[in-house]
């Protein structure tokens, strides 16, 4: 059996699996964020209440491996950051571990049972409260011994210009360091300063996508730029590692309406003209974190 962790920076989720489509998952825990024994007194709680023997700890994390150092970079988790993680976590818990980015572990998770299921080649994407991705080819992860492939949400990429008409859009301060990355312009706190921005109101992304679909004026141009600014990145990024399809997860997700017209608009930027939907929502009707998580390790003989 193996015991499965998605671990944010508000809470621990965990799951029992017996194979990729044989999960069982757990109630939420709040993530300690500052106390590394009270974060590993969590994780073992839960692999005590596994009701088969535990071969195997996966675990997808709002974080990056360096391939090099195999320190982990969890800005939003201080006891992790810093770390190395897979070490650390091996010697508390006397299991084997695996540590993986949670747009990697989406981009398996939909690869192995979701929205990619039959393509080669598939790029999953995070839009929510940042902007991140994973991407699959041929089954194998290309973060498959971490890495920061795939993090298209940061570096100054952000275009500067957007929308209909266009207006000139600001350089935001990214949590990275940068400004101008697509995790500060795009995500759901960036729509939110879009919309503060453009519309000098203060609103959700919630409240701000819910307007849009009601027809309201000021948040209609807030997601005419934002769907502009992300389509010319994310067209050129399929453009340079062509996948099949682009299954998206996160908050932003949710808004079936949302990623319809970022779809729309990456299709009309692409060397490759399609007649079908390419950026779609995932399909993953369990937390894809925990899905890949879980593929993962079945993928590397774990049982």
């Amino acid at each position: 059996m193996i015991v499965c962790f998605d671990i944010g920076g508000t809470a621990i989720k965990g799951a029992y699996a017996r194979g990729p489509e044989e999960i069982r998952t757990l109630p939420r825990v709040q993530t300690p964020l500052r106390d590394f024994d009270a974060f590993i007194g969590v994780l073992k709680t839960v692999i005590a209440g596994a009701p088969e023997p535990v071969s195997c700890v996966s675990i997808s994390i709002t974080g990056v491996i360096d391939q090099e150092t195999r320190l982990i970079t969890v800005a939003n988790i201080p006891c992790l950051d810093q770390r190395p993680i897979e070490a650390d976590l091996e010697a508390a818990l006397e299991l084997p571990v695996i540590v993986s980015n949670d747009a990697d572990c989406l981009a398996m998770a939909e690869y192995g049972t979701g929205a990619g299921k039959g393509h080669r080649v598939v790029f999953g994407v995070i839009l929510g409260t940042g902007v991140g991705g994973g991407l699959v080819i041929g089954g194998e992860l290309i973060n498959s011994d971490g890495g920061f492939a795939g993090e298209w949400g940061h570096g100054p990429a952000a275009p500067r210009f957007g929308g209909t008409p266009e207006v000139e859009i600001p350089a935001f301060a990214c949590g990275c360091g940068l400004k101008g990355c697509l995790d500060a312009t795009v995500s759901a706190r960036g729509m939110e300063k879009m919309h503060r921005f453009l519309c000098a109101e203060e609103k959700t992304s919630e409240e701000i996508t819910a307007a849009w679909l009601s027809g309201d004026e000021k948040a209609t141009r807030t997601i005419d730029v934002l769907c502009d600014v992300t389509a010319g990145p994310l067209a050129m990024l399929v453009n340079t590692v062509g996948p099949g399809i682009v299954p998206v997860g996160g908050g932003l997700a949710r808004c079936v309406p949302l990623i319809e017209e970022i779809d729309r608009r990456v299709r009309a930027r692409i060397l490759k003209k399609l007649d079908r939907s390419l950026v779609v929502p995932g399909l993953c009707t369990i937390e894809p974190g925990l899905v890949g998580a879980a593929v993962l390790a079945f993928n590397r003989g774990h049982a």
